[in-house]
């Protein structure tokens, strides 16, 4: 299979909010009033939990599919730590992402815990977001005037 191209387009509304595009829908990023924000929307970093939880529920499915495993419910919670020192420009040792995320991932079904294990492991394995977020990805950035 070829390559699949995603893209995401948009403007600055102020010093905290971002709206822009993905395919035809619309995409607010705002920070909270702790980050000078006026919470309008959610911040990038929570857009990562959203995309890393969306991206290992659909591999899920897709696994359990191939596994003729049935899923009867599925819940993910995430939960992120950060250190906002680095972003704030405070203390520029620590990274500036997360620390760690962790995950939890709720499921009832027909099999076995060492099957959901196993499913568990694959799933990981194939989510594009997992695989961006636990491996370098080269990112460019060019600056055009």
């Amino acid at each position: 299979m070829s390559n699949l191209k995603f893209t995401f387009s948009g403007e600055s509304k102020n010093a905290t909010k971002f709206v822009g595009k993905a395919r035809d829908f619309e995409i607010a990023i705002d920070e909270p009033p702790v980050l000078g924000g006026n919470d309008e929307a959610p911040n990038p970093v929570e857009y990562t939990l959203a995309s890393l939880a969306g991206c290992l529920n659909v591999v899920a499915y897709i696994v359990a599919k191939e596994r003729n495993i049935t899923i009867e419910s599925l819940k993910i919670d995430l939960e992120g730590n950060l250190n906002p020192a680095k972003f704030l420009g405070q203390d520029m040792t620590n990274r500036a992402g997360f620390q760690n995320i962790d995950v939890k991932v709720y499921i009832k079904s027909d099999v076995s815990p060492e099957v959901l294990a196993d499913w568990l492991r694959v799933v990981k394995e194939r989510c594009p977001v997992t695989d961006n977020l636990a491996n370098d990805t080269p990112i460019n950035v060019e600056l055009i005037s």
